[in-house]
């Protein structure tokens, strides 16, 4: 199918922090419609299935201010500034588990919030992990779980993993797992 062409015709930053921006562009489409577009962009995020050796995963629980509650998820954060997806996945394994990955493979990426968000999500798999801890986010509260596949799955089912990066990850790893 041919898309109609869409044209920025200007763009500009309303408010910034480190982890975002929001944007409002001005744009125009070939057959005469024109409009403003909000949207956020943000240097993508990175979420990591990390694997033990005896095929365990390391999660996290983990309080979420927007929603009230916690929530059991894979390690994730977003990108900083200056880091690649690799980079930022390492740091936030580190940060959230304490643990380092001697081998990170990414799986996949996926957009979290398509026409509110320009962000891609990088997934990765991570294994041979080794304890290499960095300081943690001083506003996060973390409490590590080693869990089996099936209750990985059983967080899914009753809805404690209930964090939107975490189910999308697993349903693009979960088959490279054997049972």
């Amino acid at each position: 199918m041919n898309f109609r062409r869409w044209r920025t015709e200007s763009s500009s930053v309303k408010f910034e922090n480190d982890y975002w921006s929001y944007y409002i562009d001005q744009f125009s489409i070939e057959n005469g419609i024109s409009g403003d577009y909000h949207y956020v962009h943000t240097e993508g995020s990175t979420i990591i299935v990390p694997v033990l050796p005896d095929k365990n995963f390391l999660l996290i629980n983990q309080y979420r201010y927007l929603n009230k509650k916690s929530g059991i998820e894979f390690p994730c954060g977003g990108v900083k500034r200056g880091l690649t997806p690799d980079e930022n996945a390492q740091k936030e394994l580190r940060e959230e588990t304490g643990y380092l990955a001697r081998n990170l493979t990414k799986v996949g990426e996926f957009t979290p919030f398509t026409g509110a968000a320009d962000e891609i999500s990088h997934v990765f798999v991570a294994r041979d992990l080794e304890y290499a801890p960095l300081q943690m986010d001083a506003t996060e509260d973390i409490e590590i779980l080693i869990c089996s596949r099936k209750k990985v799955e059983e967080f899914i089912k009753t809805n404690q993993m209930w964090d939107g990066l975490s189910l999308a990850a697993w349903s693009l790893t979960n088959h490279l797992f054997d049972e």
